[in-house]
């Protein structure tokens, strides 16, 4: 069909002109300038900040203590980004990153990771979402589905009820079948640049499995791997041991040139 036609011609258009690489090599969509991400970021860290009240204190230079080892191995550039971290106090087992580098760890994961390595593997992944870009390969992504999503409608001349509910199954294959994977994609990616981050620093990798088994232990019920944003608990664990052999020769490399953390858990 030629409506068919236009449309992929488009969307590889789009493709063309906003085609990346993330620190894997994956070719990345990113059609947002890094700048208006950048600000985004610091206005909804601020928000959180507002709506959580701040640990402070040992929790607080913990978390720092660690987020400054891991910076300290970024290559400069990445380096000399204002890297920020604060910790939240709050029961939920959580952590996130924002684009321009605004991170935050709840008390409720500090909990769960048992010592200055198991932290480090959480805040590794955080930065590694950052570096990565996936905040801007996310929403160029779902501006890009959208847009497809419209033209596709438009150019068939889908009406009445039965246009609508083939155009609400399109949205829903649109959610799981690209949206979703997506996600688990960048989860993925943040898991394997995170090890290597902190294998730089000096951190023993293995932690990371020890925390992932300490998250299991949790018992949170989980929806299917398909129609979750996140990989389960056994795939990343897999995906980290899969790594794991390259991530200890980097920590060993790391231990013999005098990286060797010393973050006190509270």
């Amino acid at each position: 069909m030629r409506w068919m036609h236009c449309l992929a011609i488009g969307t590889l258009s789009i493709a063309l002109t906003a085609c990346t690489t993330s620190p894997t090599g994956r070719q990345q969509l990113t059609m947002v300038s890094d700048a208006e991400l950048n600000q985004m970021g610091a206005k909804a860290f601020e928000q959180y900040q507002q709506d959580l009240p701040a640990a402070g204190g040992a929790a607080q230079r913990y978390a720092q203590c660690v987020a400054d080892a891991l910076v300290a191995v970024l290559p400069e550039r990445e380096r000399a980004q204002e890297w920020q971290i604060r910790v939240f106090e709050s029961e939920q087992a959580n952590a996130f990153a924002l684009p321009g580098g605004y991170m935050g760890v709840n008390t409720g994961l500090l909990d769960i990771a048992e010592n200055q390595d198991q932290l480090a593997a959480v805040i590794g992944h955080e930065m590694a979402h950052v570096l990565a870009r996936h905040a801007n390969e996310r929403v160029s992504t779902q501006a890009a589905t959208q847009l497809g999503l419209s033209v596709l409608g438009s150019a068939s001349g889908l009406q009445g009820q039965g246009g609508e509910q083939l155009m609400a199954a399109l949205g829903m294959g649109a959610q799981y079948g690209i949206l979703l994977p997506f996600s688990r994609r960048h989860e993925s990616e943040a898991d394997v640049v995170g090890l290597q981050i902190m294998a730089d620093a000096g951190f023993d990798p293995r932690a990371s499995l020890a925390l992932w088994e300490n998250m299991s232990a949790q018992g949170n019920a989980q929806p299917p791997a398909w129609m979750s944003t996140h990989p389960s608990h056994g795939q990343r664990m897999g995906g980290l041991q899969a790594q794991m052999d390259s991530a200890l020769a980097r920590y060993e490399q790391a231990r013999r040139a005098g990286r060797q953390p010393n973050c006190p858990r509270p």
